[in-house]
């Protein structure tokens, strides 16, 4: 049925296959096909993912309490850690409470039409991630998109509108450009409407602002205006996501967030080890400040070497390539020289391009070996 369809991608240089990574070997690295490449695609910024402590915490919680949650937390899945994590997050998001969700996707599409419904207007960034774009969706609020990053034509936008609530969402760090939302100018917009401002912080949390994320890097205090979505999955390497926001709010996603009231909790190990990795964090800031010399290092290497890298501000470095077949190209000498970088097409992006992501476990050499095969193309 969808041959002719598969067919058209091949030819486009576009179609997608699964490539599944061999054991874990080290950070920094990845393991495909029994070949061991310098891995420049994760967005494992911290290195966490390979925490002794954070496995030994994990461990020990899965022999407590298993390892299937078994049932939603309405009924009784989760844990007493569900609950002490929660109250983490919130203290480290500086909100009154905070619940946890099994994927950044799920927490979306689940919180977004929980806030906004018929008669209500939601304006988005035109580059938000797709998670947004589905919670949008399923929302029956009116969608308005402002230009990438533009808080002017959002400004413009937001006074012509009309509407029961008026919503602005916005990643914070922009998974594929590397660029930051200017929150500033967007909140005080938030602020001057009577608008609530939605920030999804993915890609901010453990990165910017000593690792608090986007509203600590601006000095925005939290207020019950502002609702803030962030993952353990990235930064915290762990699995999961929360929704950071007033009580109030947080009560209301228990009983009407869809992907929350209807999935099983995520197991007790899993929660473990996010508990113990923003444990990590709070006592050691040095952490993320390696993460950003690297971050320098690389950036600097990059641009000296003449290549366009669009607007990043963050350890997401996209490279500007060209054509879809000059990407693929690129890419796979980078592989050649096992360095794991893939290109990233279409529909993903409308520019074509390599998207580095450099880690606070890459080293000084690994950073070196990526500049110097990159001046060589």
């Amino acid at each position: 049925m969808f041959f002719e369809e598969l067919e058209r991608l091949k030819e486009n240089s576009l179609l997608r296959v699964i490539k599944d990574r061999g054991a874990a070997v080290r950070p920094g690295r990845i393991l495909i096909d029994g070949i061991e490449y310098i891995n420049f695609s994760s967005n494992d910024y911290l290195g966490f993912a390979f925490n002794a402590s954070i496995i030994e915490n994990a461990k020990n919680a899965m022999d407590r309490y298993g390892f299937s949650a078994g049932a939603s937390r309405l009924l009784c899945g989760g844990t007493k850690l569900h609950n002490e994590l929660e109250k983490i997050v919130a203290d480290f998001k500086g909100t009154e409470a905070a619940l946890v969700f099994n994927s950044g996707y799920t927490a979306n599409i689940s919180a977004i039409p929980a806030i906004a419904g018929e008669g209500d207007v939601i304006f988005s960034d035109e580059l938000n991630h797709a998670s947004i774009i589905d919670g949008c969706r399923l929302s029956r609020a009116k969608k308005v998109i402002y230009r990438h990053k533009d808080a002017g034509h959002l400004l413009e936008l937001i006074k012509k509108e009309n509407g029961k609530k008026k919503i602005v969402i916005t990643d914070t760090v922009f998974s594929m450009d590397g660029d930051i939302a200017p929150l500033k100018e967007i909140y005080s917009i938030c602020c001057q409407y009577n608008a609530i401002l939605y920030i999804d912080d993915a890609h901010g949390t453990g990165v910017l602002g000593s690792g608090k994320g986007a509203l600590a890097h601006f000095r925005i205090k939290p207020d019950s205006r502002i609702i803030q979505m962030g993952t353990f999955s990235k930064a915290l390497g762990s699995y999961g996501a929360f929704l950071a926001a007033d009580r109030n709010f947080i009560q209301w996603l228990i009983n009407t967030a869809r992907g929350f009231i209807y999935s099983t909790a995520l197991p007790a190990c899993i929660i473990a080890a996010s508990i113990e990795a923003l444990k990590i964090l709070q006592k050691r800031p040095d952490i993320v400040e390696r993460l950003w010399q690297n971050r320098e290092r690389l950036i600097s290497g990059i641009n000296g070497l003449g290549f366009e890298t669009f607007d990043s501000e963050t350890p997401i470095i996209p490279l500007k390539t060209g054509d879809i077949k000059t990407t693929i190209k690129i890419a796979d000498i980078l592989k050649q020289n096992r360095i794991y970088a893939p290109a990233i097409r279409p529909p993903t992006v409308k520019i074509p391009r390599i998207r580095f992501t450099v880690t606070r476990a890459h080293t000084e050499e690994d950073i070196d070996i990526l500049i110097n095969t990159l001046s060589r193309i």
